[in-house]
């Protein structure tokens, strides 16, 4: 493990940022170094003019006498008013700590820092430093900043998502809760819109009466609709997906019914295949039904993997890469990755990967983590830590290490489900990659497979946690992939339901004002305690420190 740390120690000097040489500033002129000076300094010339003020009109306010009688006032006082007002405080602070605490953990952030930062802050006059010009090299950065937030929070859909009727609808029956956002459905409605239909579908009734069915929020709206486009046309595949999908209580129906599909998008395929040229809209009506032909051979795919049938399941996906190759976005190579994982055909696995697990194609979790696992397994069996500190690392250890620290840091949230620290769900519909919504919706699938070799997962849990030795902090760049981004929390809570408990990295640190109302409650409610017991020694306590005049 000492190998371990040196690299990190060494990846986070080579990556630390470069301080800023002094004299590389912009140019201000006069009237801009004029204001900030005096937004600066407005501060202290506001309180020295309020001191002023007080001394000059002290002999009119009679200063001296009324704070004579406010210390008579404050020394007739007895014990129980200071118990009355201790208690209260506290209790007041600790109706503010609880809403601070609540607030910071459904918003991510301090309500009482949100509000100053909104309201106060305008008045103080402390947006005038902040404000940039539109060509200035700090909004260019931060458009930068926001645009790479934007792509890298890119909502993927989940190549392995479950079965709406026959998974996602039975889970509800059984435990009463909601699997699915409405976030996560109104997504797959808008896909189900893009690959199910096109501008041509007035052509077709049934295929006008799928485009409503689609775009219908209600469940047994969109089954009627599907009816109702079967009786127009009893070959209209996009109503026998959506009875697949929705309508089927078990994988058997959902396959049986995708069958059907597959009959009516094979003829209707091949009919666009032969007039495809003819015509703009042809062309159009021929990606159409080859994204419904591909969608239903792979859920056919998927309903034989559930089923056990798992090397027809990694035959038909073969055969769909091979045919079908532009449509790589689809992912189903993770498909086919967790199917041969299930045969424990690692060769194969192996192959997969060096096809996919290239620096020019996007990362997954499934890629990134199944590369780890291939090399966990050669020296997992034999590992174990109390060795490993005695004669060092193998160069296959090394390699497994570093295979599992590439894994952590593309998603850190994974390891937590894989140890089983953290409860599964089931997965939704769309994930956000590197965030718990693809942490989940991978652990799901793979656990059994990480469980089936020996000793894997005791590995990862010897080690994953190095993996946050070696990025640096606070997350300004990565180690071997980009730096985390910052905007996956608030994506993946759209995508979870709200009873599970969204992990989120890194740790965000407790607001200022959560410990200081935190820290006023206790000292607070502690005064009002011993006052209550002790009343005559907080009494003169209170007299000498705060009432006696010099």
């Amino acid at each position: 493990m000492a190998d371990g740390d040196g690299l990190g120690e060494a990846a986070s000097a080579a990556a630390s940022p470069p301080a800023p040489a002094p004299g590389l500033s912009p140019s201000l002129g006069w009237r801009e170094r004029l204001r900030a000076g005096l937004a600066g300094t407005g501060a202290s010339l506001w309180f020295v003019a309020g001191l002023g003020l007080l001394y000059a009109l002290r002999v009119p306010l009679r200063l001296c006498e009324n704070l004579a009688a406010v210390t008579v006032f404050l020394n007739s006082l007895t014990p129980k008013f200071y118990v009355a007002l201790t208690g209260t405080s506290s209790l007041i602070s600790g109706l503010i700590f609880i809403f601070e605490w609540w607030y910071f953990h459904k918003h991510g952030t301090s309500f009482i820092e949100q509000v100053s930062v909104s309201h106060l802050r305008p008045l103080m006059g402390g947006t005038e430093s902040s404000i940039s010009e539109p060509g200035s090299p700090s909004r260019n950065r931060e458009s930068e900043t926001s645009r790479q937030n934007l792509s890298e929070c890119k909502v993927w859909r989940n190549p392995l998502n479950l079965f709406r009727g026959a998974e996602y609808r039975r889970y509800t029956w059984v435990t009463g809760k909601e699997p699915l956002t409405y976030y996560d459905m109104n997504l797959s409605a808008q896909d189900h819109q893009t690959f199910f239909t096109c501008d041509t579908d007035f052509l077709r009734p049934s295929d006008t009466v799928m485009q409503k069915a689609w775009r219908e929020r209600n469940p047994p709206a969109r089954i009627k609709a599907a009816y109702q486009a079967l009786e127009l046309n009893n070959d209209c595949a996009t109503a026998y997906v959506l009875l697949a999908e929705e309508e089927a209580t078990t994988i058997v129906d959902a396959e049986r019914l995708f069958k059907q599909a597959l009959k009516a998008g094979e003829t209707i395929y091949r009919r666009s295949q032969q007039c495809q040229h003819q015509s703009p809209q042809h062309e159009a009506q021929l990606r159409r039904d080859t994204n419904v032909l591909v969608y239903i051979k792979r859920r056919l795919a998927m309903c034989a993997r559930k089923l056990g049938r798992i090397r027809e399941a990694v035959k038909i996906m073969r055969d769909l890469m091979k045919e079908f190759p532009p449509l790589t976005m689809l992912n189903i190579h993770e498909n086919l990755l967790e199917s041969l994982l299930e045969l424990q055909a690692y060769a194969d696995v192996q192959a997969v990967l060096a096809k996919y697990d290239d620096i020019s194609l996007p990362k997954s979790a499934a890629i990134c983590y199944t590369a780890a696992l291939l090399k966990t397994r050669t020296v997992s069996d034999k590992f174990s830590p109390e060795t490993a500190s005695r004669r060092g690392l193998s160069t296959a250890e090394i390699n497994a290490v570093e295979a599992i620290h590439r894994a952590v840091e593309f998603n850190p949230h994974v390891p937590k489900y894989l140890l089983e620290m953290k409860s599964l769900i089931l997965p939704p519909e769309h994930i956000l990659k590197r965030g718990d919504s693809e942490a989940i919706a991978y652990a799901f699938f793979h656990l059994q497979h990480w469980k089936r070799i020996e000793g894997a997962l005791n590995l990862l849990q010897c080690t994953w946690e190095g993996t946050f030795r070696m990025i640096p902090y606070p997350l300004e760049k990565g180690h071997l992939f980009y730096p985390y981004p910052s905007c996956t929390e608030t994506a993946d809570r759209e995508l979870l339901p709200t009873f599970h408990h969204v992990s989120v990295y890194p740790k965000k640190e407790l607001p200022f004002f959560i410990n200081f109302t935190a820290g006023l409650c206790s000292s607070t409610a502690m005064i009002a305690l011993l006052t209550h017991q002790f009343p005559e020694i907080m009494g003169v306590f209170a007299n000498a420190l705060l009432f006696r005049l010099p």
